[in-house]
């Protein structure tokens, strides 16, 4: 694994870095929507398209088990973890939300890898798609900072 650098005036280029993206494909429009705006902007920073491992799963609460397999691997400086998660009329969007986050976390500490952590946790489906497009190139952004962060820090 190669670590990224700053390119001209600052920015951040991800050239050499590898990531792993779990998309999850319930709210399957907005959550590719999301990993097409990732993938641009980990395209504008330089991430070679086969650098990057894009996967699905069925739900945000799969999502942590296909980050960890990633995380196993060890072929990854830093993942991304991608997906939307509407309330509904029952407690279950507080599950999913707390449940996911949580492994989401316990995965990136547990292996000392950076995820960007985009699951959307929303309202309503207007408030997602208002997201989408900062939150999909953010995510892009954040895994490689932190990759390049974790690897000055040695």
């Amino acid at each position: 694994m190669q670590g990224a650098n700053k390119g001209t005036a600052g920015e951040l280029a991800g050239a050499g870095l590898r990531i792993g993206i779990v998309q999850a494909r319930f709210n399957h429009d907005i959550t590719n929507q999301l990993a097409e705006m990732c993938l641009a902007e980990l395209a504008r920073l330089e991430v070679q398209p086969r650098d990057i491992t894009h996967c699905t799963v069925p739900g945000a609460l799969e999502v942590p088990l296909a980050l960890k397999a990633m995380a196993d691997s060890g072929d990854f400086d830093a993942l991304i973890a991608l997906g939307c998660i509407i309330r509904g009329e029952t407690y279950h969007f507080e599950l999913v939300a707390n449940e996911s986050g949580a492994g989401v976390t316990r995965v990136s500490l547990d292996h000392q890898i950076p995820i960007a952590n985009a699951i959307l946790t929303v309202e309503n489906e207007a408030q997602a798609w208002a997201r989408v497009p900062d939150k999909g190139a953010d995510a892009a952004r954040v895994a490689v900072e932190m990759a390049n962060l974790l690897e000055e820090i040695g």
